[in-house]
């Protein structure tokens, strides 16, 4: 561990980055401009979601503060990041428009309808830059990670949803209306197409994510298997062919994609993402599904693990 500065000698490539998840709140001190990040200070705590909008505000609040205590810094000179599920709009219920930048599509649904992002801000005392947490994932891949070095990468997070990141030269894309990425609610069709939170049928996250995996698998065989099993069940003819269709389902999302995008590479994050088939028995089905005769971008496992939301969220400052 570096040795903490002191908090009134600012320490110039120092950033604080908060990746605030439905259970948990991670941030981290870390030094950028390496090759590699060098984490100065850590802390993470418990969302508490249940205990309300005002709570989460607070939680984070004291833990941007408590973390720059440990770390001998400024946190009013030190540029902060966070990265979050969902994305913001100014359209209020009844149709007429907010003055600030209210949450919408966050898990973490007290959050929704609030001006999360204008109140940190001000609860900390100064500017604050925000993401999709999916952005983030993918800033750090393509900075520190498995994309090094790709001008163009796309981030993939298959977990207990399916959403998406974007990264040209370096720098995060949101997109007009802040959905850049979000490959994971474009309807597709295929088997045990199911209705979506989002309120269309047959989205990709209902086939690719795993808790919809294991529900399928349910479904036809009576009794549950974990997304592992699943993946390497032998002698189950139920696991093997619902393993299939989602490999043809995903070589068929992803190529989606491609075909909008043509990414250097593809960077695949989440639980789903343990499923070895997916670099290899995805990987010819995603290069069956696009207009071209060959795949050229890589489609790789992610390098940083569960730190690349935090790491990414830092180098949004």
């Amino acid at each position: 561990m570096t040795t903490p500065t002191s908090p009134t000698s600012p320490r110039p490539g120092l950033r604080i980055g908060v990746d605030l998840g439905g259970t948990k709140v991670e941030a981290v001190v870390v030094e950028v401009g390496g090759a590699e990040p060098n984490v100065l200070a850590r802390r993470r705590v418990p969302t508490e979601r249940d205990r309300g909008y005002e709570h989460v505000l607070d939680v984070v609040r004291q833990l941007v503060l408590g973390l720059a205590e440990d770390a001998g810094i400024d946190a009013q000179s030190t540029p902060i990041g966070v990265g979050m599920p969902g994305s913001t709009t100014l359209l209020l219920p009844d149709g007429t428009r907010s003055s600030v930048p209210l949450i919408k599509n966050s898990n973490t649904t007290c959050l929704n309808g609030r001006p999360f992002r204008a109140e940190l801000a001000e609860a900390l005392g100064r500017d604050v830059a925000f993401a999709n947490d999916a952005n983030c994932f993918a800033l750090a891949e393509a900075t520190w990670g498995a994309a090094r070095g790709a001008r163009v990468a796309f981030g993939v997070i298959m977990g207990s949803g399916v959403g998406g990141g974007l990264v040209f030269d370096g720098h995060a894309w949101d997109g007009a209306q802040g959905i850049a990425g979000e490959w994971g609610h474009v309807p597709i069709a295929g088997p045990d197409a199911v209705p979506c939170y989002c309120g269309k049928t047959g989205c990709i996250e209902t086939f690719l994510a795993g808790p919809f995996i294991e529900a399928a698998y349910e479904r036809r065989a009576g009794t549950r298997k974990s997304l592992a099993e699943i993946a390497t069940a032998k002698e189950d003819p139920i696991a093997e062919t619902l393993l299939t269709e989602r490999i043809e389902l995903f070589g068929r999302a992803l190529a989606l994609v491609i075909n909008v995008l043509d990414p250097d590479t593809i960077v695949l994050g989440g639980g789903v993402s343990n499923v070895d088939a997916l670099y290899t028995r995805g990987r010819d089905a995603v290069a069956r599904e696009i207009f071209n005769d060959e795949l050229r971008t890589r489609i790789v496992k992610h390098a940083l693990g569960d730190s690349a939301g935090v790491l990414g969220a830092a180098l949004l400052a």
